[in-house]
């Protein structure tokens, strides 16, 4: 299984014409069976995808209806064991506890690769390796 970051969501949703491959890119990963992502991730995209300051946010209504879409993949809930985790992992890997969260989310649901542009591409973080699905997108 293969963990999903806020990210992907995002770019699945854009409009802008400079993230178009990336949107691609989102779209078709979206459309995987084999995918996880946690309550913190809808919680990231609910709020980035409904911001104000972004060219093409969503109004309150769309976010929330693709967050339940997303409930479609295996969700891992944010618990009080995920969090004190979450710190240690921080510590160990010197990640933001934000991205040690993710890492331990995706532990926890026995992913073995982590899809996000906001880590080392290849790094392996406790079994879990990360992905950069848009390395090679423009």
């Amino acid at each position: 299984m293969r963990f999903v970051d806020t990210n992907v969501l995002l770019y699945a949703v854009s409009t802008d014409p400079l993230e178009a491959h990336k949107a691609e890119t989102a779209r078709t990963l979206l459309a995987g069976r084999d995918l996880a992502l946690s309550t913190q991730v809808l919680q990231e995209f609910y709020v980035q995808a409904t911001r104000a300051a972004r060219a093409d946010a969503l109004d309150a209504r769309q976010a929330a209806d693709l967050v339940r879409s997303f409930t479609r993949f295996v969700v891992q809930e944010t618990t009080v064991d995920l969090v004190l985790t979450a710190i240690a992992v921080r510590e160990r890997h010197q990640l933001s506890y934000w991205d040690a969260a993710v890492v331990v989310a995706a532990q926890s649901l026995g992913c073995s690769e982590l899809l996000s542009e906001d880590l080392n591409d290849g790094q392996d973080l406790g079994g879990v390796i990360v992905r950069n699905p848009f390395r090679a997108a423009g």
